[in-house]
């Protein structure tokens, strides 16, 4: 997944639709037999939309027209062969928006006078980026991932040949490497992994790293995203010695990385990283259970939704399978809850972890089972 997709969200999160607004979630697929039901699936929640509409009044042109480019998208082939996992499309009077996205949605549709989406919140959990250093012989390549996908970055200054880089930092000095048997040159030299031969070259390999990490810690600058690296393994304890960016995690991905498909090189990535992220949830809980009781957590919806307006709440927890509907006032303050939604109704849920969102919070959606307690909400306070 792409920074683009998410700004993209960001910007969703900000809009406010004039009039009727209408979500539309669906899973979709890339290959047979299920690919062929992927503008199917669409046509039924169109359907289902036109029937919500009627409890609001719309005529029939009304609803066709506002429908529209929602249908225009079952008779464009085009459209339906670039698919990710799950698909988002957003309509309201003279708006219209759609997303691709690495994860799978169950079906849903909604109504209501703001865009619903609760679903993509995941997407923006920023601090769930890694990046992967790969160290082969074809070169070096900066890697960003995410828990969906993983793209090569293309890095300016990043030295791929290791003997060109060497002449570059000292002219004066002609760089000789012992071949490996079946290898030759800087080639061999590099990734022979064993011997006298590779204690001669060592010393080259590591400022070849030296050099890599400069370029490396200045493109990551002041992120604190962990790093990690993959290749032949006796080259990872030179690159560690020679490393200056201070994320970078203990565990690679050992074996010569060109032998990966990208998406081999994802998963086997992730294996890794996970556990870093993981950790990240698990402080926040604990924040919590240390909070309370202080006055500084709380489980009240009503409460963390008014705290939510007034930036006071610095992480929210909230669970993905449910809905608590409602209606809310414009400054949050007031807020009515309701048993079902009816037109004009929101998910009190989504309202309060979209405002903390926005307002500099972490926003944390989990399974039920994985909430604090087992409540639908809670929150620590900042203050």
């Amino acid at each position: 997944m792409g920074n683009s997709l998410r700004e993209e969200i960001k910007n969703l999160l900000q809009k406010k639709p004039e009039g009727i607004a209408l979500s539309f979630y669906l899973p979709t697929y890339r290959t047979n037999p299920e690919y062929q039901q992927n503008p199917i699936r669409l046509k039924n929640l169109l359907r289902q939309a036109e029937e919500k509409l009627k409890s609001y009044g719309l005529r029939q042109q009304e609803t066709k027209n506002l429908l529209e480019p929602a249908y225009n998208l079952l008779n464009n082939p085009l459209f339906w062969r670039r698919l990710a996992d799950g698909l988002t499309l957003f309509l309201s009077p003279g708006d219209f928006h759609h997303l691709l996205s690495p994860l799978p949605f169950d079906e849903l549709v909604y109504v209501g006078n703001r865009y619903y989406l609760k679903p993509l919140l995941p997407l923006l959990e920023e601090e769930k980026e890694f990046y992967l250093l790969s160290l082969s012989q074809k070169g070096v390549k900066l890697w960003q991932g995410t828990k969906f996908s993983i793209k090569e970055r293309e890095v300016e200054g990043l030295p791929t040949k290791m003997s060109e880089a060497l002449a570059l930092e000292e002219p004066q000095k002609q760089v000789r490497f012992h071949p490996s048997p079946g290898g030759t040159g800087e080639r061999g030299a590099l990734f022979s992994g064993h011997g006298a031969d590779f204690e001669d070259n060592k010393e080259n390999i590591f400022r070849y790293f030296r050099l890599v990490d400069r370029v490396i810690h200045k493109y990551l600058k002041e992120k604190r995203t962990p790093l990690l690296l993959a290749g032949v393994e006796y080259l990872f304890p030179i690159y560690r010695e020679a490393n200056t960016y201070p994320h970078l995690i203990d565990e690679g991905i050992p074996g010569n990385p060109d032998g990966l498909s990208e998406e081999s090189l994802h998963r086997a990535a992730w294996e890794r990283v996970k556990p870093y992220f993981l950790k990240t949830q698990k402080e926040a809980l604990e924040l919590f259970f240390q909070s309370s009781g202080t006055g500084l957590a709380s489980t009240d919806l009503e409460e963390i939704i008014r705290f939510s307006f007034q930036r006071r709440v610095g992480v929210l927890f909230v669970a993905a399978d449910t809905h608590r509907w409602g209606t809310i006032s414009a400054d949050g303050q007031t807020i009515i809850q309701e048993e079902d939604a009816k037109p004009g109704s929101c998910d009190l849920l989504e309202i309060a972890a979209i405002e903390t969102y926005l307002n500099g919070g972490k926003v944390f959606v989990l399974p039920r089972e994985h909430m604090p307690e087992k409540n639908i909400i809670a929150a620590v306070l900042r203050y």
